[in-house]
């Protein structure tokens, strides 16, 4: 039995007749004889008494109707979620992305369910480096990365230009100064992140060009706890702007430009090249597109 069929019989049960049922569905009565007997013929029962044109059910007829009725139910209930999941009222957005990443994730995110309330959304902490394969994997929807992916699988928009900070404590010595150059840091004692990035070998490569003597005899596993650590006063540190911003503006800690470490970092949302975005993941992208547009730098909407 089909939903077509079901539809038929309940429209006779509930006008009382064939022919009426034929009117309301904008049929012939034939026609609709003919649907019931194929329905009757698959089920190996009569379903309404003869003469059928009556409507009078059979006892399969009435053990039927409250099934039918449900079926019914549950397309109009299954029409109305997807029609919500179009119209971005419901549905789920899966994002990967890492301590630092997310951060960026956090105004636009605000934006986003503000406008969708009803979309359910995950942010899945993970390492950079398996970001990409979470993607394509279909585990997340999207994922947020520093890096260009090379998965042919995979696009790209860049949505945040970063740089790397460097900052120090507000008591200590280079707090005063408005920059300094790479040459000067050869004794200072930098807390570093002890997870390796290509940042860090970007830094590690500048300090060994410009020959000077790099110690990182403290690591930490978060930055946040970098950041607290330089902040009482135990050495200093190269982090990612938009993690230090709040110190910054709060007087926590300083920044001090070094021309020669003035790296950029670019944060990507990356995506499946394959097959449609879901409306929920659409939505997203423009909200995302509408942010850059109104805040502006670092912000940006770039596809690649």
């Amino acid at each position: 039995m089909d939903i077509h069929q079901l539809e038929t019989f309940l429209a006779v049960v509930e006008q009382g007749s064939f022919s009426g049922a034929a009117k309301a569905l904008g049929r012939t009565q034939p026609a609709v004889s003919q649907v019931i007997a194929r329905l009757e013929d698959e089920i190996g029962q009569r379903l309404f008494e003869r003469p059928a044109r009556r409507g009078g059910m059979t006892d399969a007829g009435k053990a039927l109707v409250e099934y039918a009725k449900r079926l019914m139910t549950v397309r109009e209930q299954a029409k109305v979620a997807l029609e919500d999941v179009r119209a971005v009222r419901a549905g789920r957005l899966a994002v990967a992305a890492n301590e630092l990443t997310c951060l960026y994730l956090l105004p636009v995110l605000d934006q986003f369910r503000r406008l969708y309330p009803g979309v359910s959304v995950t942010v899945q902490r993970s390492l950079a480096s398996r970001v990409p394969a979470s993607v394509l994997d279909y585990a997340v929807d999207l994922g947020v990365i520093t890096y260009r992916p090379l998965e042919p699988g995979l696009k790209s928009v860049v949505v945040y230009r970063d740089e790397l900070v460097f900052v120090v404590p507000p008591t200590h010595p280079l707090a005063r100064r408005t920059g300094v150059s790479i040459t000067t840091l050869g004794s200072e004692s930098f807390v570093a992140h002890h997870v390796a990035s290509p940042y860090r070998d970007r830094v590690v490569d500048a300090f060994r060009r410009h020959r000077v003597t790099l110690q990182m005899p403290i690591e930490m596993p978060t930055i946040d706890a970098i950041k607290r650590f330089v902040a009482l006063g135990h050495g200093v540190a190269l982090l990612p702007g938009i993690s230090v911003e709040d110190e910054i503006r709060r007087g926590e800690l300083v920044r001090v430009p070094v021309p020669e470490l003035a790296l950029e970092r670019q944060l990507r949302l990356v995506m499946r090249r394959e097959g449609d975005l879901s409306h929920a993941v659409q939505a997203f992208l423009a909200v995302a597109e509408h942010h850059a547009t109104e805040v502006g730098a670092p912000y940006s909407f770039s596809l690649e």
